[in-house]
């Protein structure tokens, strides 16, 4: 039985014995949605906001670094032709 199986049977047998509210059924069903949720997300190995813009800061000082590089390789071709 899969655990969504396991998980309505558990709120089906509550409901009938009169134990869960729908109060009850909605906090239950939003817990599990947000713990798979967090559970996706670690998965995902996704970076905070402040992570990505220091990486953006840092690859575009180093595009700006290739791009001079290159400008100067060019010149220099240029030079000994």
């Amino acid at each position: 039985m899969s655990n969504s199986e396991k998980i309505l049977k558990t709120i089906s047998s509550f409901i009938e014995g009169g134990i869960l509210t729908s109060k009850d059924i909605r906090k239950e069903l939003s817990t599990d949605l947000k713990f798979k949720k967090d559970k996706i997300i670690s998965k995902l190995d996704l970076v905070s906001r402040e992570e990505f813009e220091v990486l953006k800061k840092i690859v575009q000082k180093q595009d700006s670094i290739i791009k001079k590089l290159q400008k100067r390789k060019k010149t220099k071709k240029v030079k000994k032709s």
